[in-house]
């Protein structure tokens, strides 16, 4: 009974991590703060620079992704640098992009036959 217990609240709060790792990639902005992070730390300003995004919105960003453990804050005297928490989370995020890839490939081939089969209909009539 312990142990379905603890199983239990494992799976809850790996549940919960996964839930929140995917609300925190789930918007733009914050993926092309990670894949910039993945090429080398950065503090806000640069950043910034790099996003083309005003400060506040990218500070709002890496708030988020630190809360959520994606990205290290670390101050380096007056400025503070972030930088990846994991690297996988790049390998997670290319993975993913790639299923993507497959599945607009595969909605792109679709309609390539459904044209087809409307354009050869039409002849035939």
């Amino acid at each position: 009974m312990v142990i379905n217990m603890i199983t239990s609240t494992l799976a809850q709060e790996i549940n919960h991590l996964h839930a929140d790792f995917c609300s925190a990639i789930a918007d733009p902005i914050r993926l092309l703060l990670l894949y910039s992070l993945a090429e080398a730390p950065r503090n806000v300003t640069e950043l910034t620079r790099e996003v083309s995004l005003p400060q506040p919105t990218v500070s709002r960003h890496l708030k988020i992704l630190r809360d959520r453990g994606l990205v290290i804050a670390t101050r380096q005297g007056i400025m503070v640098e972030y930088e990846l928490a994991d690297h996988r989370v790049i390998e997670a995020l290319d993975l993913l992009r790639a299923v993507l890839r497959d599945q607009l490939h595969y909605r792109s081939t679709l309609m390539e036959e459904l044209n087809q089969t409307h354009t050869e209909q039409g002849s035939s009539q």
